[in-house]
This record gives C-alpha cells, sequence and structure tokens, in this order.
C-alpha cells in the first residue's frame, strides 16, 4: 500500500492551506453488468474499471503554493487545473494529483478509470450467484473515497457535494440526497456540507420498500423525512422491513426528544448490502448495513436486539460523526463512543429491548476489556499517525471503553448536563469539525464541574482497573468496615476516579440470592471505604460495581467467590447476574480461575440464564475456554463435558423456545463422539427431530460444519447442500465448509486461494480463513505457522489493507499454542523492527493473546 498512506502531519498542512467550495462527482457505471466467463460467486474477475469524472472548486491561503488531490485508480486520462490541462503521466503517482502553482480559487477537473472492488473497499462490485444480477454500493471508511472519486480525503476538509450516475438501464441509484433520472441519469440533491468518506452510492437492481417519519416540530413546523430499505432482490422474502422501520421510527423520536436539532439530512434510506466489510456505516440518508441483518433463519432476540441496537449506532451518527466531526483520526471517539453509548441508551429508552444495557455489560464491555490489556491499548483519545493507525483504531476501546466512559461520564454530571451538553455542541459546531476541547468545554459549562481531571484520567490514558472489595465483620456478625481496593497494571499505572454503586446480596428463605443493600459512592485511589456499608448485615455476595455505572474489571473476596460457585444460578437480578458472568470470565483470561472450572459454571448455572444474549456469551466464552485456556491434557474431557452437557440442555429446553435454538448451536460446535456426530446427521435427514426445534436452511449449514471438520461431510455432500441452498449466503457456508476439512490437501487449497492468489472476494477470503483453523485439527496447521511469518510482510505490501486483516489476524498460528509458536512470534518481532507499524500492531496483539492463553493453561494444569 505505498503512497497511499496519508498522514496526519500532512493533512494538517493541507487544511492550513486549502478550503473546499464544493463537489460534481459524475460516475458512468453501465459496464458494471458486462461479464467474463466464469464470473459467479467465486469471485471470478469480471469488468474492472468505471469512468469517473470529478469537478472540485476550492480555495488556497497562498497562491501559487502546491498540494495534492488523492485518487486511488489505473487510470487517469485527463486532469485539467483552472484551464491548464496537465499532463497525467506527469502529475498523477497512483494515489496522488500534484498540484502545482495554486491560485486564491480554483477549480480541478479529473477524469479516470476507477476499478471496481472486490474487497469492500471503493465500489464494491457483487454478482448474485443465485439469478447473476450485479449490485454495487460504495465504502469509504476511513478513505476509499479516492477509489471513486478524486478528493481531498481528510475529515475536516468538508463540503457539499453534487452527485451523477450513469447506470445500467432497469437499475435504480441511490445516494446521499434525493435523486431523479431525467434523460437516463441520475441526478442527485446537494449534500450539506460533510466529510469524504460517508458519501455513498448505492446502485442495482435492488428490493426497495418505503415508509415515512413525521413529526412535528417545537415550532409548529412539521419534519416529514422520506424512509427507505433495500436489499438484493433474492433475500426479499426473508427481509422484514416492517421492524426495520419501527426501529427506525422510535430511533427518531428518541434523538428529537433528546437532541434538541431536527435531523439534518433530508431523506433517511437504509441498504442491506452483500460482502460488507463492517457491521454497518453512517453515510447521512444512506446508511449502509451487511445484509447478514436480514436473518434466513430462526434467531433469538438477541439477534434483533443486535441489529436494533447498529440501527440506532448509525442514527446517533446522523449527530455525533456526520453534522458535527472529528478534525483528524485522533478523535475519532467523538463520534463512535457516542454512537456505541447512545446506540445503547436509545435502544433502552425507546424499543422494545429495554434489557439493552445488560448486552451492552456483557457483549460490548468484554471486547473493552480485551482491547485495552493488549499491548496496543491506547488512550481513548488516540495517537493516530497516518491512515493505516487509523484503520486499526476501530477497535474496543474507541467504541465499548468509550462508550462505558461516556457512562460512567454521565454518572459524573448527571443525565440532564450531558444532554444539554450534547445540544450546545451540536449548534455551537454544526456542520464543522471539532476537537477533545470543543465538548469538554460545552459540558463544563452545563454540569459545573472541572472536566479537565476527569479527561485526563478516563480519555486521556490507557488501561483497565480493578476493583476489589474487603469485607471485615464484627464480632456481631455484621460488617464493621467494607473498603473497596482498586489496582492497575504496571504498564498502565493511572487509578481513576469511579462513580460505583456497591451491592450486598444474601440468600432468602427460598434459596434466590438477593440485593439487600446497596449504595453509590466515589472511588478514588488505592482504597475507598464504604462507610455507608457499615452496620449491614453480612453478605454472601458484595458486588462492585452493581448497576454496571463505571468501566472497571470486578473482582471478588473469597466469601463472594465461594457463594457463586455454589449459588451463582440462584443470582435473581439479570444484570447482576451478567456482571459476574463476565468478572468471572475475566478472571479465567487473567489465569486467576482455571479454565475447567468456569466451563464447569456454564455447565451447571447456564441452563438457568434466562438472558438469551447472555446465554448466547456464555457459550462463546466456554467454547473459548476449551480451546485456549484449558490445559492441553484436559482438553478431551473437557469436550466431552461440554458435548454431553449441551445436548442435556437441548434435550431439557421448552420445545421451540429461544434457548433451544441456542443449546443445538452450541452443541454443534462442542460435538466431539460418534453419538454427537450421528445425531447431528440425522437431524439433517430428518430421520430423528428434536420436538419444536425448526432446522432450517442456516441450522443446516451450523450442523454441516463440525461434520465437515471431522470428516462425517465430503465435498460430494457439500455440493448437494449448496443446491438445496444456491444463493450467496449458502456459497459463503459451502467454501467455510469445504475449507474446514480434515485432509492436508484441502489446508494446502485453502491457504494458497487466501495467501497466494487474488481469485476470491473479502467474503470469502473471510470464509476460508473461518473454516481453515479447527481446533480439532492442530497436526494439520502445524506446517503453516513457519508459512504464516515468511508470508505476512509480503501479504501487507501487495494485498488492499481490508484484506491484508483478514490473512494477517485470521491466519495466525494461534491454534498451535506452545512456547515454540511464542518463540517464533518474538523472532520475527524482533527481525522484522522496520515493518509497517499497523503490521507490527497486529502480530503484537496475536501474541499477547498466545501469551495469555499459555498462562491460562498453566493455571489450570495445576489444578489437574
Amino acid at each position: 500500500m505505498p503512497g497511499e498512506n496519508l498522514t496526519r502531519d500532512e493533512a494538517r498542512e493541507r487544511a492550513a492551506l486549502l478550503s473546499v467550495d464544493g463537489y460534481e462527482v459524475s460516475l458512468d457505471l453501465r459496464t458494471a453488468t458486462g461479464a467474463s466467463a466464469g464470473e459467479g460467486g467465486d469471485g471470478a474477475e469480471g469488468p474492472h474499471t468505471f469512468r469517473s469524472v470529478t469537478t472540485v472548486r476550492f480555495r488556497c491561503t497562498e497562491p501559487g503554493a502546491s498540494s495534492f488531490a488523492d485518487l486511488i485508480a489505473p487510470a487517469v486520462t485527463a486532469v485539467s487545473l483552472n484551464g491548464r490541462d496537465l499532463d497525467p503521466g506527469e502529475v498523477f503517482d497512483g494515489s496522488r494529483l500534484l498540484l502545482e502553482d495554486l491560485a486564491a480559487d480554483n477549480e480541478l477537473i479529473v477524469d479516470a478509470q476507477c476499478a471496481y472492488s472486490r474487497t469492500g473497499e471503493g465500489m464494491h462490485r457483487f454478482v448474485d450467484p443465485e439469478d447473476g444480477e450485479v449490485y454495487l454500493y460504495t465504502q469509504y471508511e476511513p478513505a476509499d473515497a479516492r477509489r471513486v472519486y478524486a478528493n481531498f480525503e481528510q475529515p475536516d476538509l468538508k463540503a457539499p457535494y453534487r452527485f451523477e450516475v450513469r447506470a445500467p438501464e432497469g437499475w435504480t441509484v441511490w445516494s446521499n440526497g434525493v435523486g431523479e433520472l431525467t434523460d437516463g441519469v441520475w441526478r442527485f440533491a446537494e449534500t450539506k456540507p460533510i466529510s469524504t468518506y460517508i458519501t455513498c452510492v448505492v446502485a442495482g437492481p435492488y428490493h426497495y420498500v418505503t415508509d415515512t417519519y413525521e413529526r412535528e416540530l417545537p415550532d409548529g413546523t412539521k419534519l416529514e423525512i422520506p424512509l427507505g430499505a433495500m436489499c438484493r432482490k433474492g433475500l426479499a422474502p426473508h427481509f422484514d422491513a416492517d421492524d426495520v422501520f419501527l426501529v427506525t421510527k422510535q430511533g427518531l423520536d428518541f434523538f428529537h426528544d433528546h437532541v434538541d436539532y431536527p435531523y439534518p439530512f433530508g431523506k433517511y434510506d437504509q441498504a442491506f448490502v452483500p460482502e460488507y466489510n463492517l457491521g454497518a456505516m453512517e453515510n447521512p440518508g444512506l446508511v449502509t448495513f451487511r445484509e447478514e441483518f436480514i436473518f434466513r433463519g430462526k434467531v433469538t432476540q438477541a439477534s434483533y436486539e443486535g441489529r436494533a441496537n447498529v440501527i440506532l449506532h448509525e442514527m446517533a451518527h446522523m449527530w455525533f460523526g456526520d453534522l458535527v466531526t472529528m478534525e483528524w483520526w485522533d478523535d475519532l471517539w467523538l463520534k463512535e463512543s457516542f454512537a456505541d453509548f447512545m446506540g445503547a441508551f436509545s435502544l433502552v429508552g425507546a424499543t422494545r429491548f429495554t434489557d439493552g444495557w445488560i448486552t451492552f455489560a456483557n457483549r460490548r464491555k468484554a471486547w473493552a476489556y480485551r482491547a485495552d490489556q493488549l499491548p496496543s491499548t491506547h488512550p481513548v483519545t488516540a495517537d493516530i499517525r497516518d491512515l493505516q493507525d487509523a484503520k486499526l483504531n476501530f477497535d474496543g476501546i474507541t467504541y465499548a471503553k468509550g462508550a462505558s466512559v461516556l457512562k460512567q461520564l454521565v454518572a459524573y454530571v448527571g443525565q440532564d448536563a450531558f444532554l444539554e451538553g450534547a445540544r450546545r455542541y451540536f449548534k455551537r459546531h454544526a456542520y464543522g469539525n471539532t476537537r477533545l476541547g470543543d465538548l469538554l468545554s460545552v459540558l463544563e459549562e452545563t454540569s459545573g464541574r472541572d472536566m479537565t481531571a476527569w479527561s485526563r484520567a478516563w480519555l486521556q490514558t490507557a488501561g483497565v482497573n480493578s476493583l476489589t472489595p474487603q469485607v471485615l465483620l464484627g464480632a456481631d456478625g455484621r460488617v464493621e468496615e467494607l473498603a473497596v481496593v482498586q489496582e492497575a497494571a504496571e504498564s498502565h499505572p493511572e487509578l481513576r476516579p469511579h462513580r460505583v454503586a456497591v451491592g450486598l446480596y444474601r440468600r432468602t428463605s427460598d434459596g434466590a440470592l438477593e440485593r439487600y443493600a446497596r449504595t453509590e459512592t466515589d472511588v478514588d485511589g488505592a482504597r475507598t471505604v464504604v462507610a455507608e456499608l457499615a452496620g449491614a448485615e453480612a453478605p454472601e455476595l458484595v458486588l462492585v460495581n452493581d448497576d454496571d455505572l463505571t468501566y472497571c474489571k470486578i473482582r471478588f473476596d473469597e466469601t463472594s467467590l465461594a457463594t457463586l460457585r455454589e449459588h451463582l444460578g440462584a443470582l435473581t437480578d439479570p444484570l447482576a447476574r451478567a456482571l459476574c458472568w463476565s468478572a468471572l470470565w475475566n478472571l479465567t483470561r487473567d489465569a486467576l480461575l482455571p479454565a475447567r472450572e468456569f466451563v464447569d459454571l456454564v455447565l451447571r448455572f447456564g441452563g438457568r440464564e434466562s438472558d438469551i444474549g447472555v446465554l448466547q456469551m456464555l457459550h462463546a466464552w466456554a467454547e473459548s475456554a476449551l480451546v485456549h485456556y484449558a490445559a492441553p491434557a484436559w482438553r478431551e474431557t473437557g469436550g466431552r463435558l461440554l458435548a454431553e452437557g449441551a445436548r442435556r440442555e437441548l434435550e431439557a429446553a421448552e420445545p421451540g423456545s429461544e434457548p433451544q435454538l441456542a443449546w443445538a448451536r452450541f452443541f454443534a460446535r462442542s460435538a466431539v463422539a460418534p453419538g454427537d456426530f450421528q445425531l447431528l446427521q440425522e437431524l439433517l435427514s430428518g430421520t430423528v427431530t428434536v420436538d419444536g426445534l425448526d432446522v432450517d436452511q442456516e441450522l443446516r449449514w451450523v450442523f454441516l460444519e463440525p461434520l465437515a471438520a471431522h470428516g462425517f461431510a465430503d465435498e460430494k455432500a457439500l455440493a448437494e447442500e449448496l443446491a438445496r441452498d444456491d444463493t450467496a449466503s449458502g456459497k459463503r457456508h459451502q467454501v467455510r465448509c469445504l475449507a474446514a476439512r480434515p485432509s492436508a490437501e484441502v489446508k494446502a487449497r485453502g491457504w494458497a486461494r487466501v495467501v497466494e492468489s487474488e481469485e476470491l472476494s473479502n467474503a470469502l477470503v473471510e470464509a476460508t480463513i473461518a473454516g481453515f483453523a479447527q481446533p480439532s485439527q492442530r497436526e494439520l496447521l502445524a506446517p503453516y505457522a513457519e508459512k504464516y511469518f515468511a508470508v505476512i510482510e509480503r501479504v501487507w505490501e501487495e494485498r488492499s489493507i481490508q484484506i491484508a486483516l483478514h490473512v494477517v489476524r485470521g491466519l495466525f498460528p494461534e491454534l498451535l499454542d506452545s512456547p515454540e509458536t511464542l518463540a517464533a512470534t518474538d523472532a520475527w518481532l524482533a527481525a522484522h523492527e522496520d515493518a509497517p507499524p499497523a503490521l507490527r500492531r497486529l502480530v503484537l496483539e496475536a501474541r499477547d493473546d498466545l501469551a495469555r492463553a499459555l498462562r491460562g493453561q498453566a493455571c489450570d494444569a495445576a489444578t489437574g
């Protein structure tokens, strides 16, 4: 990726020199439907380029100076600057256009041949194997708009845009503004001033559904927002657009109630698109989502809640990120942390998913805790030197830790002061760019608190604190003193101020474990005495951070841990239970609780978990505990116990219930014994049924992957299944299952298709990698550790950053969890100190996960 990596210093220099008045972008996508032999779901090459003509009008503060525009394209046909024709061969180097002798007012016209993408970056082109239809969409964040049109690719050079698109006959085209087809050309209304990375085009024969949102504003005027939702025609039978619109309207009501700034971007389309690299993207007026949010089979409410949360997360961006945008990617948190927090806040406040904070505590914060303990951890406000840094900074810290910190901030300043600060922030900086200080200043105004110390502790330092209760009982058996001890890692020793709730729990006469005392307090420093709880009855469980007000790792005193070992299932409050599960998982990852003990807790108490999202998270954690943290000598025993336990719970679950579906999926992933695989085969054939369990097409693929991985489903069986489900989704499932088969030849073929070839699209690269690494196939994977370290630098240099990320993350030999693999990783790092920092970061993160796994295995082995 040489020449493409814009630095922060370059961006600042250009922003000081230039301001942009507007863009006119003309795209000719009529080449999209041309096909070459063999084109289809296997990702074979199709049409390569489309014409892109861009006119940019901009000003320069220093006439006579030089600068550059961004463009990544196979060819540039013509370049004109202020009426002067420039030689493309002299001014274009493949990623930048040199602009010399600028005037005070400038007009740049660039006529280029831009490339269709098969990696999800830029203008992605997808051919549906089901019906041969072609679908296009764009994805730009952080800096891929330059793959579609010439521009100044940095967030603080905002401008209005006018797009026009020529498309194949019969297609519909969408962009950020309202479009109209006249004389064969789709012309779109000019946008408000926005950044390059949130411009968008979607084009093709999409299935499109419409609705309208209406609201009376405080000034008596009526706000009317046209709503649209679209997907591929092949997914239309599964598309529950009514529910998408329901959540959308509820979200718009919530944000209008709370931010006091009407939605500013006209229409609100939502496109569910194929082979998407992200969960979703907040393009104003045209939000794009991965099409997996359209459910082809039965899923649990956790999936619907997850989709609703993403819809609301992207909606929050209309204000936090689109209306007001960070100046540079250092302050990415100004949009992502806020959207993550406001997504959960609005989910609970406006939709049927009133337990959304449980999911946040259990799932989102787990992502943050992991990221914040990696060697690449960083403050919420990060140091982003260049675009490669920016690409990797869409992580658990920027999203989930930042959102957790904002939740703590709301507890610190109060909800009213927080929301009033947001309102002033939008009105003061609408259509502009901001830094950290701009937000802190309005929060100081509304809360009356000094935000400097809070920001320094929470936003400008890295690492996660752990909070542990200390309980001293008096002679009367009551609490004489209860204190909270705060600790930090040596590498990040900051002890932060925490606003926490401390809850005391005891069992009732009927055996339920319930809270009988609670207080909120400020924890600051190494040890804080909670005076309000002195004199309380002796607790069986002390839960620090009850109600999940702060961001910390919860620890337990010995009495509390003993209570959870015996009575975790009796804990009646679902949020408290989720917090305890999360704390136990952190203990396991920190090698303080043996993996086999965590697995045992899941098997004993998982069946009593009432929150389906928590249950599914427990399944994932139990699987990870066995694969990564259990002693190798116990894995076979642990695998058998998990499979037996999953089967018991499947058989005991209420017919047709969500837990039944969750346990069925977990049983398939846990299957190890011949009898397990026989049951899966019988469920597929229909010779055996489980009352209430609908083995739909998606569940069939879930059952087929372990059968393929253990040699019970061959290539012929998978081809027959694809014939049943000859769709884009079916193709991805088949590719994953094919790569999962236990054969050296299969592994060699999968490796070659991903590493040595560019034949596969991004989605099929991801599917192949997912199937390649199977925990039951460690011996087959052994030869690939050395190969991995030999190729990753070349892959990083030659492939797009998205594909390089898939390869470097997905093919790291984590299943070869031995000191030898750790030593090989260290050797590569020592020999490649000059490798691109983003690549080194990925390897360092993988190394840390491996070292953590080895520590966990040692802890587990010590109990055996």
